[in-house]
């Protein structure tokens, strides 16, 4: 995972250094807007990038996806997702931490102790029958709880749609990942790859029917794909406010803790409170 976010920061730096977007003239009020709106000022070049990644897609990914679905049953797909899931639990617990959600992190590291033990390593999901479900996060969110902005968009190949913010957190994702203090040798790197294997099979046969119809009925699926992500990411950090309100350090002078609380709730009110 590390890898993968490496590459996706020096993609992102490849992608600056070749060519960007001219906006239109500000006398043109409307298409003005829709471009600062928009925030893709390297569109020409993700563009590009789509093209390459809708044909590895089309080629070689839809493919492989649809063969997987066929050989695999849903309940075998679904064992294997709270598999790979079980293994992101301490990655999680470290983020919400990191974000300010106790209550969040709490949940992550029983629902981790539970499954890793009773769920035979995250085979089974015992803890959400207990009351303990599964809670999302990663570091572009944790980044996003403290204000920072989500930067021009970016589109990945195979990877998908991004931003400036999410691709740089793909790298401090990678490095709270378990997998690689795995022991070296073939058998660690097997199941390090194997894992990501199966965790991006599952997602992608996951958004199989979504992907397909996109592409089969928008005008224009790059921009589709690119508005998704932005309500998916906002709506997933609204999700977050709302479930756990952020601490507020118990050696706050009283009214400055008042303050940050009412400050807290009214976010929440909003939405994400963050600009999104």
């Amino acid at each position: 995972m590390a890898r993968m976010g490496r590459w996706a920061f020096l993609l992102m730096v490849t992608m600056g250094l070749v060519g960007c977007a001219t906006p239109p003239p500000k006398a043109d009020r409307v298409a003005y807007q829709s471009f600062e709106r928009a925030n893709d000022p390297l569109q020409p070049t993700n563009r590009l990038m789509y093209r390459v990644s809708n044909s590895l897609d089309h080629h070689v990914v839809k493919p492989v996806t649809v063969t997987y679905i066929h050989v695999t049953p849903p309940w075998l797909r679904a064992h294997l997702q709270d598999f790979t899931r079980n293994l992101a639990a301490p990655r999680e617990v470290i983020e919400f931490m990191a974000s300010g959600k106790p209550r969040d992190a709490g949940t992550m590291l029983v629902r981790f102790a539970v499954n890793s033990t009773v769920g035979l390593g995250g085979i089974f999901d015992p803890a959400r029958d207990w009351g303990y479900r599964r809670v999302y996060t990663d570091f572009g969110l944790v980044l996003a709880n403290y204000g920072v902005p989500e930067g021009p968009y970016l589109f990945i190949p195979l990877s998908g749609p991004s931003d400036v913010r999410d691709a740089t957190a793909m790298v401090a994702g990678g490095l709270v990942s378990p997998l690689p203090v795995l022991p070296r040798g073939a058998a660690g790197r097997a199941f390090g790859y194997g894992t990501i294997a199966v965790s991006s099979a599952n997602q992608r046969a996951a958004l199989h029917g979504t992907i397909s119809r996109i592409k089969r009925t928008s005008l224009d699926p790059y921009a589709a794909f690119r508005s998704l992500y932005r309500q998916r990411r906002a709506a997933e950090l609204r999700r977050i406010d709302r479930r756990d309100g952020a601490t507020v350090p118990a050696w706050y002078p009283a009214r400055e803790r008042r303050a940050m609380q009412r400050a807290e709730i009214l976010a929440v009110q909003k939405g994400s409170g963050y600009g999104f």
